[in-house]
Parts: C-alpha cells; sequence; structure tokens
C-alpha cells in the first residue's frame, strides 16, 4: 500500500473496505493555492471584477472558513502529537506514522495551513476586483451622464 492510501470502511453501500489515495489532497491544495494566487493577481492588474454584492458573499463565506480553521489551533496540535497507542510492536510502529500524516510536508494540518493562507489572497483578490468593479462601473456611467 503505497504512503497516502487509506482504507475505509463503506458505511452507504456496506461494501467493504475501499482504498482512498490521500496523495491527491495536497495537489489539490496545492491547486487552490495557486488559483488564489492568480485570481488575485488578476484582480490587482485590473482584469477581473466583482460586484459589491458578490464580493461581499464571497468574503464572508472566505471569513467563515478561515474562522474555523483559525478555531481549530487545540485540535491541529493534538493531531501533530504522538498518539499513546500503548506499547505493543504494532503500536510503537503506527505512532510516528500516525503523526506524520498529520504534520509532514503533504500531512493534513500542514495542508489546511497552506489552504489558509490562499483565503488570505483570495480575500485580497476579492477586494480588488470589488474595487474594479467600482471604477468601472463609474467609467461606464460617466458615459451615459448629461450635463445640464
Amino acid at each position: 500500500m503505497p504512503i497516502g492510501t487509506v482504507r475505509v470502511w463503506s458505511e452507504v453501500y456496506g461494501q467493504g473496505p475501499n482504498m482512498f489515495d490521500a496523495s491527491g489532497i495536497s495537489a489539490a491544495v496545492a491547486g487552490i493555492a495557486q488559483g488564489a494566487a492568480s485570481f488575485a493577481k488578476a484582480a490587482a492588474d485590473g482584469s477581473f471584477a466583482i460586484s459589491e454584492t458578490g464580493g461581499r458573499a464571497l468574503l464572508e463565506a472566505i471569513r467563515e472558513m478561515r474562522d474555523w480553521i483559525d478555531s481549530q489551533g487545540n485540535r491541529l496540535y493534538v493531531l501533530q502529537q504522538q498518539p499513546q497507542l500503548g506499547s505493543s510492536y504494532g503500536a510503537e510502529t503506527m505512532k510516528p506514522y500516525v503523526q506524520q500524516v498529520a504534520s509532514d510536508q503533504q500531512g493534513f494540518v500542514t495542508m489546511l495551513k497552506a489552504f489558509r493562507n490562499s483565503l488570505d489572497e483570495a480575500e485580497q483578490g476579492i477586494n480588488d476586483a470589488m474595487g474594479n468593479y467600482r471604477h468601472m462601473d463609474t467609467g461606464i456611467s460617466k458615459q451615459y451622464t448629461v450635463e445640464a
């Protein structure tokens, strides 16, 4: 079984163990982070705009996700500690592996922190895009303003 693969019991259909390849998670988070950086860059250079209403909805979702991640500090700390599994050979073998799954370069906590950082970039991008929209809206409305 490759590293990053986890066996899970399918509770939906009771079909027995299924394989879940967790290595795709790090690629997904890296893609999200890259997308947030590209989004922020596009908004900063004026090639993307979003309305105030749409921007506020996105900002609220980003802030709620960021607040949830920030509120998980104690739980994330516990995940990074070596679990107390006992002293059997199997337990001693699994202890460092379980800790590694949470905190190595592709670990859950590492990926969650990277995702958290990408939320900051996305928030900045949305704020810039809202400014672009206001600027664009003002420019267009001036074309239709009747001067007396």
